[in-house]
């Protein structure tokens, strides 16, 4: 049973309210995002561009510039490594477009999750070397990577580090914290994660990482990048920020903000085919279609192929070209969700085998799993067991995997305490990746629970109410208000508000394969109205049918239905042939 908590933040709701023309209400939901001052909630509300802080605060950015100047001057040919997911493949086409058109010999290599594994690895660095490489700017990784980094230096290829990830540190009673970081010997590193960088906000994504690095070098350069370049670069920081599950907040709420609104009008073909294969209407494009629907193509080539296909699609030329590489990220993806499905049923026979399901941190080896799957199926398991969820799959060389966390266990500090156990791992507090013996996956497995340190409180999911609020007090205004607190995402989600004591009357199935609800329910005052709800309808019916008695749910359906819950719901609007109405979109039950 999830907790149900209410936000109960203080302010002067009603001063904010008057000063900056919004409902009390819209005032409450701010104060929520951990909104203090005026001053942040009119960066709250009408934050722009400018608001963002310097990319030279970012420690070691003044280096990277001056390095990378110096390549362009003289000719050093330089290349980029990135990642294969969208993060490190937005960050790869930032640096690549943005330093190709400031004079740069720019070449290109985003590790095969397969056969390289991920960021910086020996062949890659030998491979660089053969071709003449003179230095490596890495993205979204790097900061790991001291021992190839150390290889470089050797072959006479210099470093310049772009990264976001948790920076490696050793235990040490002099430093704070009682652990020294331990950084890769490059000739910059650049990431906001370092203990001595004074960056103001220091999650961001890689690709945002990189767009500040091109904005610091371009701010140099006496011949500048067109505006209209900044402007399309700025679109995927934008997506990359989003689908590497950044906190929207601050500056990232920024730029999520100003690059949606570029994303609308998209000079990039390749990004542009993806929301015509997907009849994505450009004016409605939100975090929803970055986030579910055109970053899982761009992830699916890295899964499944290479992530090569979807730097030819940012890069496509023309139309026909953009529309057939489009084509092709979205089958791959269709695939993708496929082997998902069996990834996930192989992942459930595992935990019943082997008798998992109750363990503080679940350990689950699936040899028969594609790899690159494996961190979509963890995610799967978690929001189902709501627990830390590794998944472990036979790679080309031992086992592989990815982890997936909860609130409460820093995946990758907890990590850092088994450090032995691994051959390679890296990652954030929610997510990690990782590789390993396997005969050690036992030890690691019993390892990871004695050290996991959670209470059995860590395990119920929690709901965190905005406002309390009669459905009844809901309007179209309000509704409409509440798109100024967009985009939503982690760390600024969808308003949730709640009401006790709502009658269910009556209900319907909707949709092709009939699953979709909408119900009559009455409130206290006696006011009747519809509500929505497009969560999982067999688990309603089910709950319905364990609290009322069986038969209740099919009652309900009959329009029979006298069943008092407390729901929590969001308010949404629904235009349909010019009529825009209220709507009210269930999301939880009690």
């Amino acid at each position: 049973m999830e907790k149900w908590t209410v936000a109960n933040k203080k302010a002067d709701f009603n001063a904010w309210s008057e000063q900056f023309h919004i409902s009390p209400v819209l005032a409450r939901i701010i104060r929520n995002r951990d909104v203090l001052t005026t001053e942040e909630v009119e960066a709250f509300l009408h934050g722009e561009l400018s608001d963002c802080p310097s990319s030279f605060l970012l420690k070691d950015m003044d280096r990277a510039v001056v390095s990378i100047q110096q390549a362009i001057s003289e000719h050093i040919a330089i290349r980029v490594i990135g990642d294969y997911d969208v993060d490190g493949i937005c960050a790869s086409y930032i640096l690549t477009k943005g330093l190709r058109l400031l004079g740069a010999q720019v070449s290109t290599v985003i590790p095969h999750r397969v056969h390289d594994g991920y960021g910086l690895s020996n062949s890659l660095i030998e491979q660089a070397s053969a071709e003449g490489v003179g230095m490596i700017v890495t993205c979204d990784n790097g900061i790991a990577a001291a021992a190839q980094i150390e290889l470089a230096n050797s072959l006479g290829i210099s470093v310049v580090v772009t990264d976001h990830h948790e920076v490696p540190f050793e235990a040490s009673e002099d430093a704070v914290n009682g652990r020294r970081q331990i950084l890769p010997p490059a000739l910059a590193v650049v990431d906001p994660k370092r203990d001595d960088c004074e960056y103001p906000f220091p999650e961001i994504c890689g690709g945002l990482v990189a767009f500040k690095c091109i904005q610091a070098l371009n701010s140099q350069m006496t011949q500048k990048l067109p505006d209209a370049v900044i402007e399309e670069l700025l679109e995927f920081a934008a997506l990359a920020t989003v689908c590497d599950v950044m906190p929207l907040k601050g500056e990232n709420r920024i730029i999520v903000k100003e690059g949606l609104k570029r994303m609308r009008h998209s000079a990039n073909l390749g990004l542009e085919a993806l929301m015509r294969m997907h009849q994505i209407e450009p004016e409605r494009l939100n975090t929803y279609h970055l986030g579910f629907v055109i970053g899982p193509c761009l992830n699916a080539t890295g899964r499944l192929d290479t992530a090569y296909r979807s730097l030819e699609l940012l890069f496509s030329e023309n139309h026909v070209e953009a529309m057939s590489c489009a084509r092709e990220l979205k089958e791959l993806n269709d695939s993708r969700k496929n082997l998902t499905q069996i990834g996930v049923e192989e992942a459930e026979k595992y935990i019943l085998e082997h008798g998992i399901q109750n363990d503080t941190v679940m350990l689950i080896y699936c040899p028969g799993v594609h790899e690159s799957l494996a961190g979509i199926v963890a995610s799967r398991l978690k929001e189902k067991y709501y627990r830390p969820v590794f998944v472990l799959t036979k790679g080309e060389e031992g086992v592989k995997g990815s982890g997936r966390s909860i609130e409460g266990y820093h995946m990758y500090e907890k990590m850092c305490e088994v450090s032995g156990l691994f051959t390679k791992f890296g990652g954030h507090a929610m997510a990690a990746g990782l590789s390993t013996k396997e005969e050690d996956i036992e030890l690691l497995r019993k390892a990871l629970n004695q050290k996991a340190n959670l209470s059995e409180e860590d395990f119920v999911e929690r709901v965190q109410i905005d406002v309390p609020m009669p459905l009844g007090y809901a309007d179209l205004t309000l509704a409409e208000q509440l798109t100024l607190l967009e985009p939503y995402g982690v760390g600024n989600p969808k308003p949730l508000f709640a009401e006790k004591n709502v009658l269910f009357i009556s209900g319907r199935k909707l949709g092709a394969n009939q699953n979709v609800g909408k119900y009559q329910v009455q409130t206290l005052d006696g006011k009747r109205g519809n509500i929505m709800y497009f969560g999982n309808l067999e688990k309603f019916d089910a709950y319905l049918d364990e609290k009322f008695g069986e038969g209740s749910a099919a009652a309900l359906y009959r329009g029979q239905g006298q069943y008092e819950l407390a729901l929590t719901y969001q308010l949404g609007i629904n235009e349909f042939r010019g009529n825009v109405e209220l709507q009210y979109v269930m999301q939880n039950y009690q």
